[in-house]
């Protein structure tokens, strides 16, 4: 089982608007600063910075667009009270350890799969009590490769030891999360929060809240959490085993 991080686990969105309210005085800004880091995180996973460079240079990048011509030193700053704000922010959704708990209950393995910083996610699921759910924690920086690209997904369920056609995929973002791990072979949810009302294509469910997520996949996905079959053997364990 594959779980986005943020804003499928980890209510992002709310903190980084309070953190850049507090910053700026303005509560517009989200989403230049989402545009804006989706644009440099794309220069990690190719390999080209790193996430500290990347973190300096999206606020630089950020601060330019609000027309503050910033040194490196109050870059710095920026960046460094930012972090401390988003530190006492971070928060999870109400129905999320209920739902880790039942999937943990039903002996399924876990990825935390994520496009952000691998030290910055680890550190956020550590302080917010995930880190003892998860198996396996996916970063797109360390691997060179991100969501939605097949082998993104291919790569952990590879750590999990199933077949992609056994995993599912839950994640907030249609294309990114969804598509990408339908496309990839998984099963694969979207998690429409905020109801946007996109419709999504064949082979992809949505649920508005992971309190759907058991019974969905007790119903849809019989044969997740099957391990990955070696020589022929038959597969000791299917979700629906598990559970009824």
């Amino acid at each position: 089982m594959c779980l986005d991080i943020d804003d499928t686990l980890i209510d992002c969105t709310t903190a980084i608007r309070r953190t850049l309210t507090l910053l700026t005085g303005r509560g517009d800004l989200w989403p230049l600063w989402d545009l804006i880091t989706e644009e440099h995180v794309a220069l990690v996973v190719a390999g080209e910075i790193d996430y500290p460079a990347m973190h300096h240079r999206r606020t630089e990048c950020f601060l330019a667009e609000l027309g503050i011509s910033a040194d490196d030193d109050h870059v710095r700053s920026f960046e460094r009270r930012r972090r401390e704000l988003l530190a006492d922010s971070w928060s999870l959704f109400d129905d999320v350890m209920p739902c880790l708990e039942w999937l943990r209950a039903a002996g399924l393995r876990l990825a935390a799969v994520t496009n952000a910083s691998g030290a910055h996610q680890r550190r956020k699921i550590a302080d917010l009590g995930l880190a003892p759910f998860f198996d396996h924690v996916a970063i797109a920086g360390e691997l060179g490769v991100a969501k939605p690209h097949p082998v993104m997904f291919h790569s952990v369920c590879y750590e999990l030891g199933c077949d992609p056609a056994h995993a599912v995929h839950v994640g907030d973002k249609l294309d990114t999360d969804a598509i990408g791990a339908h496309n990839a072979g998984l099963g694969a949810v979207w998690l429409d929060r905020d109801g946007v009302g996109e419709r999504a294509p064949a082979g992809v469910h949505t649920v508005a809240s992971l309190d759907e997520l058991p019974e969905l996949l007790v119903s849809e996905y019989a044969t997740v959490g099957v391990p990955a079959q070696r020589g022929g053997a038959t597969p000791a364990f299917t979700l629906r085993d598990g559970v009824l």
